[in-house]
């Protein structure tokens, strides 16, 4: 159903492009490190179930600090969380100096952790935010319009991680660097982490120069908020309404299928450019990581077609449509041995394109102060990139299952998500109907 009403009126234009901004900042943050557990796992000698820490960890800072972040732009404001939130994503970046002069996996596990505590203060404080800037009946549209930006960040954050680390690695792989000395592993690993950490290092420089252009801006301030802190009475009010909790649930599975999809499209695609192509284990991953560029590519123009879609077709209808192109393309991914397979692999993220900020906003919708704690919940729930990549990775370790390769077959993990995720879009616009 079209509207007249502006998705962004006029007097939130300049604080709705500053806050939009940070979205393609945490974009940039999650998809330079989604590469980086092929990296560290090549780099320290590890299995893909070793490298996935990075993602364990990275994504445990969201559900940790999500509530914490809830209780903090309660008492203060949204602005505050957002400076909280630049402030520990600079200072985790920061921390890859130290660890690296270390030379340890466990510091940069560290500094990941604190720079995605920021993360989870900036998406709990700037999702709601967004939402907040202009009428209620326009909050969804304004919500994916400000999330298109995210991908734009992350098309960034993974031609950095192509071009500036893959790129730059040495190409041995795990069978190779088993084969050299202790020393001549220690000179090549030192090598290895020079190149990884100075994007990090260099973001850090970056979000420092956004923090201090926030800090002097002015920003719209809610004028119904209230600084009192009833948790358990949200908690009461949000568990009041199916369409949120069941949206937390949607969202934890979502979460997890995206990370998988941009995680392991590298070990996909590796095995294919080795196997059928004779490439190293390092070409092989530059190679694959391309595909993840276009993966997001799709994923960022989709993402606008979507945003259009919403003004004729409700959100929850459409979230079902993709999640059904998204289980078919899966199950290409998983049948298919060859090329096709990975290019199922990157038509998902088109279908993806519209999931989080659709569940978000519909889960969301009409809560008023409440949605400083339901964002938490939301938020919170991004936690699902913590054990379903972990489950993934050790379904890849085991080499091949069921005559296929068990790379293939772990994909069957996102598309069970995306079945929940296209019963949630069912019952939102049949059970859970709401006006637009």
């Amino acid at each position: 159903m079209k509207t007249k009403e502006k998705v962004v009126p006029t007097e939130y234009i300049v604080p709705f492009i500053l806050i939009t901004s940070c979205f393609a900042l945490w974009g940039f943050a999650n998809d330079i490190t989604n590469p980086m557990v092929e990296a560290f796992s090549r780099i320290f000698n590890m299995g893909v179930g070793g490298g996935t820490w990075v993602q364990v960890v990275f994504y445990g800072g969201y559900g940790a600090m999500a509530f914490p972040a809830a209780f903090y732009i309660r008492k203060y404001s949204y602005k505050s969380g957002i400076l909280m939130g630049l402030g520990l994503y600079a200072t985790g970046a920061l921390l890859f100096i130290p660890a690296n002069s270390i030379g340890m996996y466990y510091p940069f596990l560290i500094a990941y952790f604190v720079m995605t505590c920021g993360l989870s203060f900036l998406e709990t404080s700037a999702n709601p935010y967004i939402l907040f800037m202009g009428p209620d009946s326009t909050a969804t549209r304004r919500l994916n319009l400000a999330q298109a930006f995210n991908p734009m960040g992350s098309l960034t954050g993974m031609f950095i991680a192509k071009t500036f680390i893959q790129a730059r690695l040495d190409p041995r792989g795990a069978d190779e660097r088993a084969l050299l000395s202790p020393e001549e592993f220690n000179q090549l690993k030192v090598h290895d982490l020079d190149i990884l950490s100075s994007p990090y290092i260099a973001i850090g420089g970056v979000i420092i120069a956004v923090f201090l252009i926030i800090l002097f801006a002015k920003m719209p301030k809610n004028e119904e908020s209230s600084h009192d802190l009833n948790f358990f009475g949200a908690l009461k009010n949000l568990m009041k309404v199916p369409r949120y909790y069941e949206g937390v649930v949607a969202q934890l599975f979502y979460v997890g299928a995206q990370i998988m999809c941009w995680t392991f499209i590298v070990q996909y695609g590796q095995r294919i450019f080795m196997e059928q192509f004779g490439l190293t284990a390092g070409d092989a991953a530059q190679k694959a990581q391309l595909y993840n560029i276009f993966a997001m590519g799709s994923f960022l123009v989709s993402r606008f077609i979507c945003t259009f879609l919403l003004k004729y077709i409700r959100p929850g209808r459409l979230l079902m449509i993709l999640s059904v192109g998204a289980i078919f393309l899966s199950a290409g991914t998983i049948l298919f041995q060859d090329i096709w397979g990975l290019y199922c692999l990157v038509g998902i993220s088109a279908c993806m394109s519209l999931m989080f900020p659709t569940i978000y906003g519909i889960a969301l919708r009409g809560m008023g102060e409440d949605a400083k704690f339901g964002a938490a919940g939301l938020i919170m729930s991004i936690v699902g990139g913590t054990f379903l990549p972990k489950i993934q990775a050790w379904v890849i370790d085991q080499g091949s299952l069921f005559s296929l390769p068990a790379v293939n077959v772990s994909f069957a993990i996102p598309l069970f998500c995306f079945v929940i995720i296209g019963i949630y879009g069912y019952r939102t616009f049949t059970i859970h109907y709401y006006a637009d």
